[in-house]
């Protein structure tokens, strides 16, 4: 039997137990390369699947033969879902939208366990639903996020935010920092990592032998010859200069306003950003249903909804699987 992918559930209060079922109760989850497992708690995916007006039941395994990192299965008549139970939370009494203390220990469980379990080389890579960070601090977790707390579990210094769809790939130099503090965050070291980074996760995981980068500029019209700023060329060139003396295809700086359209052309296999918004607005432009955030330069594949917890959708049944199904069949492909 093929190793299997660990999905985490996430924030229980969130959408990720019923993102979760409502593509296993449509029999999308059963169609893939390789068996899928469920990092959770039984009774919060019950009450997701009570949303869709499924009884599923909880069945424990005596954790034999190729269900080795399973301690129950989902059951729907003849359709089943393996579970690694890490949590008994009393699943009625929590709020959506409100998770407590409990709640953000179970979320760092989930995480901690799939991460290992791909370290150990049992599970063959993990997808993660979305979690509160509030939730994950106040239940002692130092790291900001899930991308934070992996390469910290992985003894990792540097990883890349990737966002992921099938016409377009954006890497990021700078992630989650107010945009008045990305022009002093930026330095050629930080840029020529990326560069790195996503290239050497291109050839690794994505078949690509030569992978095509193109590298943005932080200014309007890559600074004009340092008129609208000088970024381009004391920081950005000779960044990509010194990855092109290493061998890696890589071009630019360009310009924002343009680059895209040749990239989502088929020019480029991935564009290099400078920070959060200029990457994301076109990548959830074209990919906001079905988009997939990748965390390259970590030892182990890991893949993730690009969305949040969603809690003015939680418990409606109305959020959308297609984010975690196209995370899901990226794992396999990364996997493979």
């Amino acid at each position: 039997m093929k190793r299997p992918i660990v999905i985490t559930m996430g924030d229980p209060t969130g959408v990720g137990p019923e993102i979760i079922l409502k593509a296993w109760l449509e029999g999308k989850l059963s169609a893939g390369q390789r068996p899928l497992l469920v990092a959770g708690d039984g009774a919060v995916l019950q009450r997701a699947a009570a949303i869709y007006g499924a009884e599923v039941t909880v069945e424990a395994l005596d954790n034999g033969g190729s269900e080795v990192l399973a301690s129950h299965r989902l059951r729907l008549g003849e359709r089943s879902l393996l579970l690694k139970a890490l949590s008994e939370l009393p699943a009625e009494a929590l709020v959506y939208g409100a998770p407590d203390l409990a709640c953000g220990q179970a979320m760092i469980r989930y995480i901690e366990w799939a991460c290992d379990r791909c370290l150990s080389g049992e599970a063959a890579g993990m997808v993660t639903a979305p979690v509160n960070k509030q939730a994950l601090r106040a239940a002692g977790c130092a790291a900001p996020g899930h991308t934070e707390l992996l390469a910290a579990r992985c003894g990792v210094e540097r990883v890349v935010m990737m966002l992921a769809g099938s016409r377009l790939r954006v890497c990021l130099v700078t992630t989650h920092l107010p945009l008045s503090a990305v022009p002093t965050a930026l330095s050629r070291e930080a840029i020529l990592a990326t560069v790195q980074i996503s290239a050497a996760a291109l050839r690794r995981f994505f078949g690509l032998d030569s992978p095509r980068l193109a590298v943005l500029a932080l200014n309007p019209h890559a600074g004009e010859g340092g008129q609208f700023g000088d970024e381009e060329q004391r920081l950005i060139a000779p960044a990509i200069e010194a990855a092109r003396q290493q061998g890696i295809e890589v071009s630019g700086p360009h310009s924002a306003d343009a680059l895209f359209h040749f990239a989502v052309q088929g020019a480029y296999d991935a564009v290099i950003c400078m920070y959060h918004d200029q990457g994301l607005i076109p990548l959830k432009l074209l990919h906001f249903d079905d988009g997939v955030n990748v965390t390259l330069g970590l030892p182990i594949v890991r893949t993730s909804v690009d969305h949040g917890t969603a809690y003015d959708l939680a418990g409606t049944g109305r959020a959308s699987e297609k984010s975690l199904l196209a995370a899901v069949r990226l794992a396999e492909q990364m996997a493979g």
